[in-house]
């Protein structure tokens, strides 16, 4: 079974590892909402799997092959080179990508109002994660699995993520005030800073 599924990835790399993305990514938005204890909200959820699978699985697939071209390899300059470049340019767009995308979803007047509240919390809580995953991806992984690794620990991402979007302020904070079942309302969180 397993080796079918790494044919399947082998021979549609792009198709696989979107879809895996796309799933996993929505699959962090339902998890969190039950973690909150909220009723489902599936429109919620579809809204995140759109933005997953037309930005965000598109993007990883497409950023991650290119970084390998350009750094190719497994030897340290090289992956150290991926991880900053990822951070420094693909974090940011991503991160604005889906504050954005959800916001023209959810046909929010103001589409970039998420973005100049959450992103600079955001991209620093992302700093504190992504580079790790990043690390052990450019590392351990073959290149035809990076984005459904991405996905992977994506899941993790998108559950803070979303969480963040919804009633977060994108800080590690408030997700661990969330997590120990404090109340949050992130613009309290914002004016404490």
């Amino acid at each position: 079974m397993a080796g079918a599924l790494l044919r399947g990835v082998r021979r549609f790399p792009w198709l696989c590892n979107v879809l895996l993305y796309g799933g996993l990514f929505a699959a962090g938005d339902a998890a969190q909402q039950l973690l909150r204890g909220q009723p489902p909200d599936w429109a919620q959820t579809r809204r995140v799997a759109l933005v997953a699978l037309a930005f965000h699985g598109n993007f990883s697939y497409v950023w991650l092959r290119a970084l390998e071209r350009a750094l190719p390899g497994r030897r340290p300059p090289a992956v150290l080179g991926k991880v900053l470049c990822d951070q420094l340019l693909g974090a940011p767009v991503a991160v604005l990508a889906f504050y954005t995308g959800m916001s023209i979803l959810q046909r929010k007047e103001d589409i970039f109002s998420d973005c100049k509240k959450k992103f600079w919390n955001t991209y620093k809580t992302g700093l504190m994660y992504w580079p790790f995953v990043q690390l052990s991806n450019f590392i351990l992984i073959p290149v035809h699995l990076r984005t459904a690794y991405t996905g992977l620990c994506g899941f993790v991402w998108a559950s803070f993520i979303c969480f963040s979007q919804q009633s977060g302020d994108g800080t590690a904070k408030s997700a661990f005030k969330w997590l120990q079942g404090e109340k949050v309302n992130a613009d309290e969180e914002s004016s404490d800073k």
